[in-house]
Parts: structure tokens; sequence; C-alpha cells
């Protein structure tokens, strides 16, 4: 199956895309059978080959979801924008943020999940020198 899709361009931290068609297994920066178009994000630029992106379209091509988006802004393609999906990268960042608003993180909400087998759980003996922030404070306001 042919995919009309973009292929990142450019040297590091200058992005630079070309919208090709290409077989939707071949690797993203791999091989593609013809140029579309080109978007500049930098500079604002794109120029995009309405006519051969509807010769490709006509012949059974499918978009991507971001090029899809893109041939709608540009009025080549008519309809409502489709949902980006999220990587699974962000969505992680995403969980790792969320305890810091006050949500307890998710290893807490499974341990409270479990339920409760009537025992009281034992206790594990510390061995360290160091004392606790209870015994801390304890002295500070003896000390006061």
């Amino acid at each position: 199956m042919l995919k009309i899709r973009l292929t990142r361009k450019g040297k590091k931290n200058k992005a630079f895309f070309r919208l090709v068609v290409a077989e939707h297994t071949s690797p993203i920066k791999g091989k593609f059978i013809e140029v579309l178009g080109f978007l500049n994000p930098h500079m604002k630029e794109k120029s995009i080959k309405a006519d051969r992106v509807k010769h490709w379209l006509a012949n059974g091509a499918q978009c991507s979801d971001t090029a899809h988006n893109l041939l709608v802004s540009e009025g080549i393609l008519k309809g409502p924008k489709r949902a980006v999906k999220i990587k699974k990268k962000e969505e992680e960042k995403k969980e790792e943020v969320a305890p810091a608003s006050g949500e307890k993180p998710a290893d807490e909400k499974k341990e409270e999940a479990v339920p409760d087998s009537g025992k009281k759980p034992v206790e594990e003996k510390k061995e360290s020198k160091e004392p606790s922030k209870e015994e801390v404070k304890e002295e500070k306001k003896v000390e006061k």
C-alpha cells in the first residue's frame, strides 16, 4: 500500500520536511517513489504539487494523519482534520508529571488496591545510623 507522508531532512534543530509517496513498509527516511512537495516550519514555507497529490490519491495512495491535516489546511483535500496519534514516550512523560500535581504515583495506587488479608504487615527493622525525620524534629523542639 502506498502512503503520502512526511520525511525529515535537514540538520539537527533545523528540520525540513518533504512530502513524499512511499511504500508503507519502507523506512521513514528511506526509499520513496516521488517527491510531492516540501515544508519548512522555521521559515513558514510550503510548496505542494496539488495535481500530483490528487493523482496519487486517485490511484489508491493513503495519507498519514499529519500529511492529511497539511493537505486539508492547504485546501487540496476537503473534510475535517484527523486527530494525530501521540507517541508512547510522550505519554510516559505525562504520567511522570502527574504525581507532582498531588496525585499518588501509580505504584502506591496498586498497593492500596490489594485487599487486606486481615494480618498486620510486619515492619522491617531499620538498621540505619541516621535518625528519622520525626526524631530530628523532636530533638529540635527539645533544644528550643
